[in-house]
């Protein structure tokens, strides 16, 4: 069966599950760290109040069966304990099927954290860390050479999400067709790193380099992934340069790792270290591998027409098991940065002189003052979110309010989420939320100040309330 697969791939195969091992493991720290404040049993979105109104066939998850933040608890902290396993190595160690079993649970406590996770895990990089994590479990040990069809379908998934990126800019925004876009995006992304008021500040002639190097790598490099090598290994080493260039510039949890690990797929281990010799791949391990390989082109039909509709959706699941998805991402670029900003007062009564303090967030922009972080590949789903909020009111309306209340009861676990709590002894009287416009300071306003960023108040966003109120 030497048809079958491919010894070429043995050291990208180990590369890959090792990095694909790590972004399972922050992964699941990020769930178990947050999850109470967000969807745990007295969470702004309940996961028991979800699970009566969903059905199982539509979000498959052990929740279902039963939950409590326990239960949840344990399944987020084994699941860092088994990612941790691999990350080892230990899968290498065991039979191949007891390897892929470990792959499958690991993939299995995931989705079923996903799928009751709502909109604090409805990015596209769940549903890719799902559909790559699920190759994984047939991608095999060091007790058989990496099977081709599956090289093949990694292959498929990194050129879904890299001409999917590319595409949705085409028919999107017209800055990407003028070249324009990062005259903005470095400022008005989701959550800027330490480094993207020195991408902001870059002259805007390099700007446009920028936009040309963003369409060669999503729009040119997917179809030489499947051409003959070396050009295929050059390819995809270009996209994982470009990747890498996104860690330095900003904070997109860990969609560009994932996207590398995806990128070695595509690169032919033996132009590094000669592959050792593998067993013969088992006669049930190929007839699962090609059943299975099958039904996932089957199911690409959808992704696969929606690339080249007019109406491309991006980021979207086309069922619950999130097997084969569309990838997108920064159809539209921010001109201007809005934030909300979340204050507090113990004063019982309001008056012009209300003394109002901040909340401030562990990574999105508040402090005028302070540098941005860098977090990624974690990811801060409320500070994400509340960047959400502050482009659409409407998309926040089912958790701000009871973030806000949550709040005015000094919630540990939601404080816990939060960079400061302004009232750490008692809780506020009154919480309020005001929209400001940010933007990057020059560089002689830096010098001048030591602010990062500058505001203007814009409106409130929401007016000041009360428990009971």
């Amino acid at each position: 069966m030497e048809w079958f697969v491919d010894g070429d791939y043995w050291l990208s195969r180990l590369v890959f599950q090792r990095v694909l091992a790590a972004v399972y493991a922050v992964a699941f720290l990020t769930a178990a760290l947050q999850f109470r404040a967000l969807i745990g049993e007295r969470g702004m979105l309940p996961v028991p109040d979800f699970v009566r109104r969903v059905p199982f066939r539509a979000a498959p998850s052990l929740f279902h069966w039963r939950y409590s933040d326990r239960l949840f608890a344990g399944v987020a902290w084994t699941g860092v304990a088994l990612s941790a396993g691999l990350l080892a190595g230990a899968a290498d160690r065991l039979p191949l099927a007891v390897a892929m079993a470990w792959w499958a649970v690991l993939w299995a406590l995931y989705l079923s954290i996903v799928n009751v996770g709502q909109t604090w895990y409805a990015f596209g990089w769940e549903s890719l860390l799902l559909e790559t994590g699920f190759l994984a479990v047939l991608l095999g040990n060091e007790r058989t050479a990496p099977p081709v069809l599956v090289v093949f379908l990694l292959r498929w998934v990194l050129f879904r999400v890299e001409l999917g990126a590319g595409l949705i800019k085409l028919r999107g925004d017209t800055c990407w067709r003028d070249l324009t876009c990062l005259y903005y995006h470095h400022e008005t992304q989701p959550m800027p790193g330490p480094l993207s008021w020195f991408f902001h500040r870059l002259p805007r002639p390099l700007h446009r380099v920028e936009a040309v190097a963003s369409h060669g790598a999503q729009l040119v490099l997917p179809f030489l992934l499947f051409a003959p090598q070396p050009v295929a290994t050059v390819a995809a080493a270009a996209m994982a340069v470009t990747q890498l260039w996104l860690v330095l510039s900003g904070n997109f949890s860990w969609l560009n790792w994932l996207t590398i690990a995806l990128a070695v797929t595509a690169m032919d281990g033996s132009l590094v270290a000669r592959p050792p010799a593998a067993p013969a791949a088992p006669l049930w391990y190929v007839v699962l591998v090609s059943a299975v390989t099958a039904v996932l082109l089957v199911l690409s039909r959808r992704p696969a027409r929606n690339l080249f509709s007019r109406r491309q959706a991006m980021n979207r699941s086309y069922e619950p098991f999130h097997l084969v998805n569309a990838y997108g991402a920064f159809g539209t670029v921010g001109r201007v940065r809005w934030e909300v900003v979340v204050e507090g007062t113990d004063e019982t009564r309001l008056h012009p002189g209300t003394v109002w303090r901040e909340y401030t967030f562990k990574g999105k922009p508040t402090d005028v003052h302070r540098l941005p972080r860098q977090f990624a590949p974690y990811h801060l789903r409320l500070d994400w979110l509340m960047w959400f909020a502050a482009l659409s009111p409407a998309y926040a309306r089912p958790w701000f309010g009871p973030f806000v209340r949550r709040l005015l009861e000094n919630d540990r676990d939601t404080l816990r989420l939060l960079g400061r709590n302004p009232f750490p002894g008692a809780p506020p009287v009154h919480v309020r939320a005001r929209l400001y416009r940010y933007r990057f300071t020059t560089w002689r306003e830096l010098r001048t100040t030591g602010a990062w960023w500058h505001r203007t108040l814009v409106r409130d966003f929401l007016r000041p309330t009360r428990l009971g109120r």
